[in-house]
């Protein structure tokens, strides 16, 4: 099966959106636009990965290929956690910290605990599938509104406000990973409505003005999880697989993996802390060849990305 270059690209811009994201993107500056955008539209960017993802684990239909699956994905997140160990080693929650990831590494973890949810299953009837992802999803959901509300008092208000409690494989990596799956499943296809881009607009647009509103009236704390990432994560990817452009390389794909998985280990360099003008242009120009090094190493390595 050929790979689809749109899916590859749309990869691409979503894993800068992460370094974006993680950059606080224009807080300094523009502090309402940037949290718009930095718990906002960079915020769809997991989503979408976990529908790519799930779009795909529906080919792993036996024993042997959930193996080989979960065998890759853990493996890519144990090398990466023994990369980035300096970092969390001395953390006062170590195991938790194994369990649930470390930073940005939380969604590999994540996507193997969910893959091996989903592939048990895979043969319920699917409208109990997606029931089961859009209520473990709202869970989630109203778990982080209450902890940005500060809804509760004392220890409840600081157990809320844990992102491992919101951000998890259950309430954010099941849901999604079942989306994409379903999509497979039903073969759902947009490309036959006319005003597909239309609703692609709205349902980005919609994502802004969450973002907008729970600055406004909920909190102007960092947002994971915004309700309308539901609904536009599977819209966007639905648009971009019609846009079928056929491709034999994996390059683009490794590309982003590299950039996702890599970035934080610049950013947290003292060169980069101590970089005072053109700060992101520099990271950029670390970055791309960084990653573009990682992905040459992953064929002589494997593994990697």
């Amino acid at each position: 099966m050929g790979r689809n270059l749109s899916i590859d690209v749309l990869k691409i811009i979503l894993a800068f959106f992460v370094v974006f994201l993680h950059m606080n993107f224009l807080k300094e500056t523009y502090p309402m636009v940037s949290y718009m955008l930095v718990n906002g539209l960079f915020r769809i960017a997991v989503p979408v990965f976990l529908v790519i993802t799930g779009f795909y684990f529906f080919h792993i239909d036996n024993a042997k290929k959930l193996k080989k699956w979960l065998f890759r994905t853990f493996l890519l997140y144990a090398i990466w956690m023994l990369i980035y160990i300096s970092y969390w080693k001395d953390n006062d929650e170590i195991w938790m910290t194994i369990i649930f990831g470390y930073h940005h590494l939380w969604y590999l973890i994540g996507t193997f605990f969910s893959g091996l949810f989903l592939y048990f299953l895979r043969n319920q009837d699917s409208r109990l599938l997606i029931v089961l992802a859009l209520v473990l999803f709202s869970l989630g959901y109203v778990v982080q509104v209450l902890g940005n509300l500060h809804y509760f008092e004392g220890d409840k208000d600081s157990v809320l406000n844990m992102y491992l409690y919101y951000r998890n494989f259950l309430f954010v990596c099941f849901p999604f990973l079942t989306i994409g799956f379903l999509i497979n499943k039903h073969k759902i296809d947009i490309s036959k409505y006319k005003n597909s881009s239309l609703l692609v607009i709205f349902s980005l647009l919609c994502v802004v003005a969450e973002a907008f509103l729970n600055y406004k009236y909920i909190s102007s704390e960092s947002t994971d999880i915004l309700f309308s990432l539901i609904f536009v994560s599977p819209m966007l990817f639905l648009y971009c697989q019609k846009i079928y452009i056929k491709t034999t390389s994996k390059i683009l794909a490794s590309f982003s993996t590299a950039i996702y998985v890599v970035h934080p280990l610049i950013m947290k360099s003292d060169f980069y802390k101590e970089i005072q003008s053109f700060k992101i242009l520099i990271f950029l120009a670390i970055l791309i060849p960084v990653s573009f090094a990682l992905v040459y190493l992953n064929k002589k390595l494997k593994y990697l990305l």
